[in-house]
């Protein structure tokens, strides 16, 4: 059987589990995605491996993008150290912490760089929500060449439609879809 991924070329990148966290996701909540990455960055970390921590930041919200909309999106109402990454998540000092302005983790920051510089060829993703800074990431990842797989049950969407619609026919179309369980059998599989 083939190996899913080589964990010396593989990174975990971990979309926007931050302390703004709300409870309107589906079909897994915050708390079980956080818990599913958790348990993947410390299984990543265990091998070496790399993880990337990606949470979207801004001092004043003026260089966050502004686009005119049909429909204004509701103001945000930002809690103190809204930026800051869940502390479930165990930070550690070899995580690599990616900012963030806009949905996607490539667009203006060093994801690619720090990536590349690794040789790293796999990324893992999951994070909230799957409609946005997950499937955005995605799609960049997948125009700069990169494998991907999905961590399923550690990412969620704003809704049930918003999650599936981007499980059924985007992620198909751009790398495999994985359980969390089935990503970390990967690391027993190198041992035996």
């Amino acid at each position: 059987m083939e190996k899913l991924f080589d964990p010396q070329k593989t990174a975990l990148v971990v979309i926007d589990l931050q302390k703004w966290l709300g409870n309107q996701y589906a079909p897994y909540s915050a708390e079980q995605v956080v818990s599913n990455a958790a348990v993947l960055a410390d299984a990543f970390r265990e091998q070496g491996s790399m993880v990337a921590l990606v949470r979207v930041s801004s001092k004043d919200l003026k260089d966050i993008p502004k686009p005119k909309l049909d429909t204004p999106v509701p103001a945000l109402n930002l809690p103190e150290g809204w930026d800051e990454i869940v502390p479930e998540m165990r930070v550690a000092a070899t995580d690599h912490i990616i900012t963030k302005k806009q949905w996607g983790a490539f667009y203006g920051t060093e994801l690619d760089l720090q990536l590349r510089r690794r040789g790293i060829d796999t990324i893992v993703l999951c994070g909230i929500a799957t409609g946005l800074g997950v499937d955005t990431t995605a799609r960049e990842a997948f125009m700069h060449g990169y494998q991907q797989i999905f961590a399923i049950d550690a990412m969620t969407g704003f809704s049930q439609a918003e999650h599936d619609y981007v499980k059924g026919h985007i992620f198909p179309r751009i790398g495999r879809t994985r359980t969390t369980q089935e990503i970390i059998s990967t690391f027993t599989e190198d041992r035996s």
